[in-house]
């Protein structure tokens, strides 16, 4: 077993809540891979006769007001829900980060300039501009994914900037300059891998936030278009129904929704200690 593996396993093993929020975490990956061969029913099909029906045996989290089987629809909302997530943070993380330690290694206008673009951004209240940058481009996938990453973009470039503007004078940076090491060596092997605890752990939360910023557009209507299964639709379309009783429609992609925000945001220790290279020693 190599070191990386023992010191994974050591830092989930130490703390029960992380094990359990890792253990989450995989089973949401699990089921957002096999999710389309494995549901029970065609989400997209829908059946009069079984209209609103209550959770039973033959429909676990019971049928909409259509008679499409929620289980199913919920299922397979995962993939697309995590897609989203990840491919959002993917890019803001990739940026942000490049962004944030030129910023702070280099100063002067390449400073000013990613902080004056950063603060612009974060002047407005994140999930309006979301809903701005949806607006004008329009619904599809790919510009909800643009507009999660340019509203989390500002998070990485701050964590980066500050860690890098604390560690760019000290002594290992001095000591690699003076060995030889170009600018770029240095940012990407000797100030990057001191970056990453903090950074991982807005990973883990911009996970859920990103989740979440997806949801509240499908919510209002400007994200993922029905009858694409997408929790936050799923949440949208059984809403009108719980003042009449079927509450079932929106508890279970909610309950889902939360269990995987819930997952996220517990993951960040864990994370933080995993890719801290102090905790290796």
């Amino acid at each position: 077993m190599s070191d990386t593996t023992r010191h994974i396993r050591h830092v989930l093993s130490e703390n029960p809540v992380t094990l359990v929020a890792a253990g989450l975490f995989m089973a949401f990956v699990v089921l957002a891979l096999v999710g389309p061969w494995i549901v029970p029913y065609d989400p997209l099909v829908s059946d009069a006769t079984a209209a609103l029906k209550p959770p039973s045996w033959q429909h676990l989290f019971g049928t909409d007001a259509i008679g499409r089987d929620i289980f199913s629809r919920t299922l397979l909302a995962t993939r697309l829900d995590l897609g989203i997530a990840v491919s959002a943070v993917a890019l803001s993380f990739v940026l942000g980060i490049a962004l944030g330690l030129a910023a702070g290694y280099f100063g002067g206008w390449w400073d000013v300039g990613v902080t004056r673009v950063s603060d612009t951004i974060m002047a407005f209240p994140l999930f309006v501009l979301a809903m701005g940058i949806v607006a004008a481009l329009g619904n599809t996938v790919g510009n909800i994914v643009l507009a999660t990453a340019i509203i989390n973009l500002p998070f990485y470039v701050r964590v980066a900037r500050a860690e890098t503007n604390v560690r760019r004078h000290a002594g290992f940076v001095e000591a690699a300059r003076l060995s030889g090491n170009g600018d770029l060596r240095i940012l990407a092997v000797h100030l990057f891998p001191n970056i990453l605890p903090p950074a991982m752990v807005q990973v883990s939360l911009n996970m859920g936030w990103a989740i979440l910023n997806a949801a509240g557009l499908s919510f209002i209507g400007l994200g993922v278009r029905p009858p694409t299964p997408e929790w936050g639709i799923l949440v949208a379309e059984g809403a009108q129904f719980i003042v009449s009783g079927e509450w079932w429609v929106s508890f279970f992609p909610g309950a889902v929704l939360m269990l995987a925000v819930f997952s996220f945001n517990l993951l960040g220790d864990a994370l933080r200690d995993i890719f801290d290279p102090r905790k290796r020693t």
